[in-house]
């Protein structure tokens, strides 16, 4: 059977056309754009064009509100760091329970290390926010807002646009952890009211090291990385011109291919799920399904570990996820789970499936396949299982 790559929330592989614009940066047009020779000119053109790729993607009103990081990370951290620092007085940050690793870990940090007041928003039983508790939340010491714009492991869409005008009602900035939405959701920054947006180019096709913050025209940013000019002096360091030049290219294909994301990916999804909800017992989608990426689903699995089995499905051929690569090293079960309430008998259990542009029907047919028999082989095996599972009681999940 052919190798079955489901983990593309984890990383994508990079597009062949990519690859190709990329590859005369390194030998041909290797100049440093900030160099007043042809050479770093012609580099210096390229590095504008891909700029304005981005701008389009984004649905941004200039292309300088682009600024090239090392990544989504860079992006998150840039972002916390230079509110508390540019927003005098302030020294709140409002988030949620449930973003990636970047921002909370980042917050963690502050709260320690700077005594900065953290409030962290809940979620539902369907991961989606409690909107009243973000508006309590906020206040005149709130420096930043910062809510992802669908989650990493199980898709949900929050309402990023809501949140940010919220947000500014309090005289606060706000944020968005967007390295999952961008290129599967329609974005018009120009007509929002967010501030500050990051974005990971191995998400979307192009080479891992490579990122974006918008910031948006008349918003203040204290660089992270302090020294030489580039950016207009919003990130220091000579400019990864291979890799922008890539994610430039990223930005114009996943415009191109954004219809084919909300089509025939979102089908090849929803058929992977009810064909599995039809074939195990047991088993439900976690997120909200009125409101998802349309490449992601997150199906847990009751009384069964999802590393056994993640172990079956890459000996099948198949690669999924058992939530963020970031924190895979853990054996608790995913925090994003935890603060939905999925019962630990099906959280630990809880395998993320995401799709890209290159995945096929054979994908789906082949998990359909296997998945079944790996559950049923572990079942077995589960004292869980034989005491509740084979039996039919099941805890109870809205």
């Amino acid at each position: 059977m052919r190798p079955v790559y489901l983990d593309n929330n984890a990383t994508t592989r990079v597009d062949p056309a990519i690859v190709e614009v990329m590859l005369p940066f390194f030998t041909e047009q290797f100049g440093n754009a900030s160099s007043m020779h042809a050479f770093g000119s012609s580099v210096g053109g390229a590095l504008r064009f891909a700029r304005q790729q981005m701008q389009a993607l984004l649905g941004a009103e200039f292309d300088h509100e682009i600024v090239w990081t090392g990544g989504g990370t860079e992006s998150d951290n840039t972002a916390l760091l230079s509110a508390l620092e540019t927003q005098g007085g302030r020294d709140e940050i409002v988030t949620t329970a449930v973003e990636h690793p970047a921002i909370l870990n980042t917050c963690a940090w502050l709260e320690k290390s700077r005594g900065i007041k953290v409030h962290y928003i809940p979620v539902d039983s369907r991961g989606r926010l409690d909107i009243e508790a973000y508006r309590r939340a906020l206040s005149p010491r709130t420096a930043i807002a910062s809510v992802m714009w669908a989650n990493n492991e199980t898709g949900t869409i929050f309402p990023v646009e809501v949140l940010a005008e919220l947000a500014h009602e309090a005289g606060a900035l706000f944020h968005t952890d967007a390295v999952q939405a961008v290129g599967k959701v329609p974005m018009t920054l120009r007509d929002s009211e967010i501030d500050l947006l990051s974005l990971s180019g191995h998400k979307l096709h192009a080479p891992k090291g490579i990122g974006a913050l918008y910031v948006r025209k008349g918003v203040r940013l204290r660089p992270l990385i302090r020294g030489g000019h580039q950016e207009r002096g919003r990130r220091a360091g000579t400019e990864n011109v291979p890799g922008i030049i890539g994610l430039g290219k990223a930005a114009e294909l996943a415009l191109l291919h954004m219809d084919e994301e909300n089509t025939r990916v979102r089908a090849l999804r929803d058929r992977l799920e009810k064909g599995l909800l039809q074939r195990i017992g047991n088993s439900f989608v976690t997120g909200d399904a009125g409101s998802r990426l349309p490449n992601t689903s997150n199906i847990a699995f009751e009384y069964v570990e999802g590393e056994g089995i993640l172990l079956l499905l890459s000996k099948a051929g198949i690669a999924a996820s058992s939530g963020s690569a970031c924190t895979s090293g853990s054996l608790e079960p995913s925090h994003v789970l935890r603060a939905m309430n999925v019962p630990y008998t099906a959280a630990h259990g809880a395998i993320r499936f995401s799709f890209s542009r290159d995945n096929v029907d054979e994908d789906v047919d082949q998990v359909l396949e296997a998945l079944p028999p790996i559950i049923e082989k572990l079942r077995a095996l589960s004292p869980f299982w034989a005491k509740d599972g084979a039996t039919g009681f099941s805890p109870s999940y809205v």
